[in-house]
């Protein structure tokens, strides 16, 4: 059976990504994709087939990949089709039987009073909004071509529900637990994210600013084009000196990093699911995370803390963990198996192998 997997985009190598590598890795499928820029940073042999590249200005990169995936028709050189992304499932109506795995419901198009919207003039903000309306519909209409949905999380479940009313089985991303090891635990602690306003970088570089006696490296980046750009910019401003952004980097000096912080911080609001803090984990690392979304799923008592978005909370949580990281350890070996490759891989073939029947 032949398999191809509609993703978004490869501007840069996050979670979703990761994802979609497994996933075609596990079933020898193609990538369908738009742009390929950080395709160059992939570690495995997986077969990326580009459909063309997007417009890189915000909102017409979203538009022109929803529009090439609207249009291409693959029908005929493939059994079955997966879905990753937001854009992607735009291409369901041509290609059945199909699956779509689900990494997040836009928060702009359905998240009142979210801060996408924060520093934008009111023209804008108009233009946005309008934008929102109108993609929210032909959102909603493209996913009654979906014949089966596949959530990150629970938390993505119960999203599901609200904005589509539409069921999902639950198969938590992969994390190769094999490949990172624990070496030390440095002088250093981790941030692992995208540059996105969601993110809410912002608050770790000011918890670190509390606590001028520990370091932070902030490690990701953001693809040309998307809502990021000048929220970069902006939290790249005065950084204290202990505060150091390292761009994206490769896999293996990302896994080293892992291996020789202290810890990992992470404050993206209503995080869908979260590999990084599991990734962190399989390094025998703990995580301070804010209390929400898919980190209340993965982040235990044992292997970190949960709390609330504010810099206080987080810079004493800092402290506390950076007195003892060691007493986390084992929980966090042990906790992290829950989510080896081994087992997305028994679960998601058997969700496609239920589709099929």
């Amino acid at each position: 059976m032949k398999i191809a997997i509609f993703h978004d985009y490869f501007g840069a190598i996050g979670g979703g990504e990761k994802v979609v590598i497994e996933l075609a890795k596990i079933f020898d499928a193609d990538i369908i994709t738009t742009d390929v820029d950080a395709v160059s940073d992939i570690n495995s042999s997986v077969r990326v087939i580009s459909i063309g590249k997007t417009l890189k200005i915000f909102p017409l990169k979203q538009i022109s990949a929803l529009a090439r995936f609207n249009f291409c028709d693959f029908s005929q050189k493939y059994d079955f089709f997966i879905f990753s992304g937001n854009w992607a499932h735009f291409a369901a109506k041509h290609h059945h039987p199909n699956l779509w795995y689900c990494h997040i419901i836009i928060p702009v198009l359905y998240e009142q009073g979210i801060r996408f919207y924060q520093g934008r003039n009111p023209l804008k903000t108009t233009i946005l909004k309008i934008f929102s309306m109108v993609h929210k519909k032909m959102d909603q209409h493209s996913v009654t071509s979906i014949d089966t949905i596949i959530a990150n999380s629970d938390y993505t479940k119960k999203q599901l529900i609200a904005c589509y009313q539409r069921d999902a089985e639950i198969v938590y991303p992969p994390v190769k637990t094999a490949l990172y090891t624990f070496k030390e635990y440095g002088d250093f602690w981790l941030s692992v994210n995208r540059i996105y306003p969601e993110k809410h970088i912002e608050l770790q570089i000011e918890c670190f600013r509390k606590v001028p006696e520990e370091k932070l490296i902030i490690i990701g980046g953001y693809a040309e084009g998307d809502h990021s750009s000048a929220y970069a910019e902006k939290i790249m401003k005065d950084l204290p000196a202990n505060v150091k952004f390292a761009g994206q980097l490769p896999e293996d000096e990302l896994i080293d990093l892992y291996g020789r912080c202290k810890g990992l911080i992470c404050t993206s609001f209503n995080e869908p699911f979260g590999i990084a803090p599991l990734e962190a984990m399989a390094s025998g690392k703990p995580v301070i995370a804010v209390n929400s979304g898919g980190y209340r799923e993965t982040i235990t008592p044992e292997t970190g803390f949960l709390v609330e978005p504010e810099i206080d909370h987080l810079a004493d949580a800092v402290r506390k963990v950076s007195k003892n990281p060691g007493i986390y350890h084992d929980a966090c070996m042990h906790h992290v198996k829950k989510f080896d490759t081994g087992v997305f891989n028994e679960r998601i073939r058997s969700a496609l192998k239920n589709v099929m029947q």
